[in-house]
């Protein structure tokens, strides 16, 4: 009796040691422990998280410089073209603007001061409803411009955490079919596919999340610049009218 219940124990911590055993394998946990694991579908998952990644970091150091140019040369031009126009000098005024090509302000009130200029200078009805009009076609594309590349920035924030996912699926659909191929329940048989399935979940939402965050940000930019550009026009056209009064 006592030796049977032996062999029972002896078979058991036998069993136990190749189990063990079996998780003891060590996986490389190393980017390039992890990135040799991966099978060719995970691999193009990464590959396209990181195309990503790199284009969206493009397009928020491209808008930060921009933007941070836009808003230089606008705080020097206004005061300048503000004062031009006191003393009414347009064609001062409308140098003063070609001179900042970066600022969304001044674009915009080139666009008008030329409409302006184009009718001798006259603030007629006609001429200010014509400003008025070349003032909005202005802020239509200047708004264009300052939203370039957010789309980009919009549509990673939303995809890439899909494509983690689906990277997430491919590395647990491995993990199980490597316990059907090697027969053992081992955490070892499995380390690998789950491993691969964190890191591109980790990666797709370590694209995500500042790309989403940037989208916000300059997203808000964007719409103080829309407030700018309307207050200069409205100021404008204001001035106008003030002359057409003198008249």
């Amino acid at each position: 009796m006592i030796l049977a219940q032996l062999t029972h124990f002896a078979s058991h911590a036998a069993s136990s040691l190749a189990f063990f055993q079996e998780e003891g394998q060590t996986v490389n946990f190393s980017a390039m422990g992890l990135w040799e694991h991966m099978g060719w579908m995970a691999r193009s998952v990464a590959i396209i998280l990181f195309i990503e990644s790199i284009w969206s970091l493009a397009v928020m150091i491209d808008r930060y410089l921009y933007f941070n140019a836009a808003r230089k040369q606008s705080r020097e031009f206004a005061p300048k073209v503000a004062g031009a126009l006191k003393d009414s000098k347009l064609e001062e005024a409308i140098k003063i603007a070609d001179r900042s090509k970066k600022s969304h302000l001044a674009e915009v009130v080139t666009a008008g001061l030329q409409e302006f200029r184009a009718s001798a200078g006259q603030a007629t009805e006609q001429s200010i409803e014509s400003s008025g009009r070349a003032l909005e076609r202005a802020e239509a594309i200047v708004h264009a411009k300052l939203k370039r590349g957010l789309a980009v920035l919009a549509t990673i924030g939303a995809t890439a955490p899909f494509v983690g996912l689906f990277g997430t699926v491919v590395g647990i659909l491995n993990a199980f079919q490597q316990i059907a191929t090697q027969k053992t329940s081992g955490i070892g048989a499995v380390a690998g596919g789950i491993s691969e399935a964190l890191v591109t979940t980790a990666f797709g939402l370590l694209v995500a999340i500042p790309a989403v965050m940037a989208f916000n940000y300059f997203t808000g930019r964007v719409e103080a610049f829309d407030v700018e550009m309307d207050n200069s026009s409205s100021e404008l056209i204001d001035y106008f009218i003030k002359q057409s009064n003198k008249r």
